[in-house]
């Protein structure tokens, strides 16, 4: 008996389209909210076992599409049970899939930009990553625009032939008149995925500028050199060129300081000064422990080098400026001789007439003149 009146009850609905239309709308409106409710019931006690936010956020974010996409279902199930005419209801069947189109593709996009930003925080420390994440942010949302403009023009059943030749046409135009940047554009890629140099290194280019990087770019590169002078290189040219990476893999810079002592000097006591020389500069590490080199024997001089180690090579001028002082400074107070260059010239004189040569020499104290 309750089946003969289900079963009558449908054939009457049959025959009334509006109000069977209207009852899948209502029972569509309960539906989302029951469907909703497990949802994010479900999602949210998944995601809450997790350590991160960022799905709690995207799990958020899909409460209002996961409704939407059940009533847009159950209205598409309406037009037909509505609209006899076949024309009306492929144009309403039509609107209502590209409506769920649009609807999932702008959460595929906010979900993407929540991802991205999050990953930017997290990694706030890798500055080469951090500028690399926007460029895949901006090119993932190129990606998802055209692949629902595609499938939304697809839906309407708009041929793409004559759309993808022309803009294949386009696209070689584009390309041949914007090398230099697609150049560019490129060369800034190999530069974040091979990562020669990274936000606060200091490099020397093959130019001979040397300054501390402070942006990497998608088009070029920005050094500040000690001058504050802004230096902007092309991508194309960073990615072709030999670069020095003074702060490279080990966070330690190397600082040389030359100085030559006369031939008659005592070494082990000139050695032992030269040390004491780097004792008070708070910016020299002592691991490596600093070391004093003799390097060879000059024309006037022995040749010594020191050799020592500092966090940032920011700090070279500044050390090696600290270095030669104290070096003269202890030398001076040992009585060690730093030899210098001299040059004697005798002239010819005028008042007797005779015609004397005119010599010069150069070298130290104790070397010729």
């Amino acid at each position: 008996m309750d089946t003969e009146w289900l079963v009558q009850t449908w054939q009457w609905l049959e025959g009334q389209p509006w109000i069977l239309g209207l009852a899948l709308l209502v029972a569509a409106v309960l539906a989302a909210k029951l469907a909703d409710f497990l949802f994010s019931r479900l999602l949210r006690f998944l995601v809450a076992r997790t350590s991160t936010k960022v799905d709690d956020q995207i799990v958020a974010q899909l409460h209002r599409p996961v409704q939407a996409s059940v009533v847009l279902a159950a209205a598409v199930v309406a037009a037909h049970a509505i609209i006899v005419d076949d024309h009306l209801r492929s144009l309403a069947s039509r609107f209502l899939y590209s409506l769920l189109l649009v609807l999932w593709t702008g959460v595929a996009i906010r979900a993407s930009r929540t991802f991205f930003r999050a990953l930017i925080q997290h990694r706030r420390a890798d500055h080469a990553v951090v500028q690399a994440l926007p460029l895949l942010d901006n090119l993932i949302t190129v990606v998802l625009v055209v692949h629902g403009a595609f499938w939304l023009l697809a839906i309407w059943d708009v041929n793409l032939t004559p759309l993808l030749a022309s803009a294949g046409i386009v696209t070689a135009a584009v390309a041949l008149a914007s090398r230099d940047t697609l150049a560019n554009f490129f060369g800034g890629v190999s530069i974040f995925v091979d990562r020669p140099y990274r936000l606060g290194d200091y490099i020397i280019l093959e130019s001979g500028e040397r300054g501390e990087v402070v942006n990497i770019g998608v088009r070029s590169t920005r050094i500040l050199t000690r001058d504050d002078v802004l230096i902007t290189v092309p991508n194309a040219v960073m990615a072709n060129a030999k670069i020095i990476n003074e702060s490279g893999q080990v966070p330690r810079y190397r600082v040389r300081a030359t100085v030559g002592v006369a031939y008659d000097s005592d070494l082990e006591l000139v050695e032992a000064k030269l040390l004491e020389a780097l004792e008070d500069i708070s910016e020299i590490l002592p691991e490596p422990a600093p070391r004093v080199r003799f390097r060879q024997f000059g024309d006037s001089a022995l040749i010594y080098q020191v050799l020592a180690w500092v966090r940032d090579p920011a700090d070279r001028g500044r050390v090696l400026h600290e270095i030669n002082r104290n070096i003269h400074r202890k030398l001076g107070e040992a009585g060690i001789e730093i030899p210098f260059p001299q040059r004697v010239v005798t002239m010819r004189g005028e008042t007797d007439g005779n015609h004397e040569t005119v010599m010069a020499g150069q070298g130290g104290k104790h070397g010729p003149s």
